[in-house]
């Protein structure tokens, strides 16, 4: 990854609901020292960790979150500007 991220770190992706795929969110998430690799960081998000990899775009920002979000899907409706962090 060519991002530099610290544990503790509060980040924003999107992510799409694994059920129905026309479904994306803005998800805030952390940075954490992974559980099973202590040497390595890893994304916790919905209760879970995921290792950090290229498959997350990743955003310092909500407001680059949301730039992104509106370029791949459109506006950000009402429903869809809310956080699950």
């Amino acid at each position: 990854m060519d991002q530099n991220f610290k544990p503790g770190e509060v980040v924003y992706m999107i992510i799409r609901n694994p059920h129905a795929q026309d479904v994306a969110h803005v998800q805030q998430a952390a940075i954490v020292e992974n559980p099973d690799n202590p040497h390595e960081l890893a994304l916790f998000a919905h209760e879970n960790y995921f290792p950090l990899s290229d498959e997350f775009a990743l955003f310092k920002s909500e407001e680059e979150a949301e730039e992104a979000y509106k370029e791949a899907f459109g506006t950000l409706g009402v429903e869809d500007a809310r956080f699950d962090g």
